[in-house]
């Protein structure tokens, strides 16, 4: 298992490297090249930018049992094909049981910005936020390695 951050805009790139350190888990960070990261022991691939470069730079990495760490349901939906684990910066795991419900509210948005309606983004990120996600990635990194004797 490896873990592969979506970086671009990612807000819990230096929680998931400080855990995975603490778990010796190789992590890979994608990004393109408005974006720097300066982290010891961490592969980072920079890409040119454009309109989903880190994403499919990331895919076509991604192996199966892969963690993949984004807030992008379209790159979600192809990491799952490849039988990688997703979870967003909130923690929440996506899988096969959610992915089609987040594809549809993502066209649904979608289609209301082309017509020119104004959507309410995110609230501001907070602690209990971070502190979900670092309580899931321990969980799937206890319940990943703990099976595969990586720990």
């Amino acid at each position: 298992m490896r873990i592969l951050i979506d970086a671009d805009g990612c807000p819990v790139t230096e929680q998931t490297v400080k855990i995975a350190e603490e778990y010796h888990i190789e992590v890979i960070i994608f990004c393109d090249t408005s974006h720097i990261f300066n982290f010891e022991n961490v592969k980072i691939i920079t890409v040119d930018k454009g309109s989903d470069s880190a994403d499919f730079a990331l895919v076509n990495e991604a192996e199966e049992k892969d963690l993949v760490i984004t807030q992008d349901y379209g790159l979600s939906a192809m990491a799952l094909s490849k039988k990688c684990i997703v979870l967003n910066q909130n923690g929440r795991i996506i899988d096969g049981k959610n992915i089609d419900t987040l594809l549809s509210a993502r066209h649904i948005s979608k289609k209301a910005r082309m017509r020119g309606k104004h959507l309410k983004g995110p609230k501001k990120r907070n602690n209990s936020q971070n502190a979900e996600f670092e309580k899931s990635l321990r969980r799937i990194l206890n319940e990943n390695l703990n099976c595969t004797g990586q720990l």
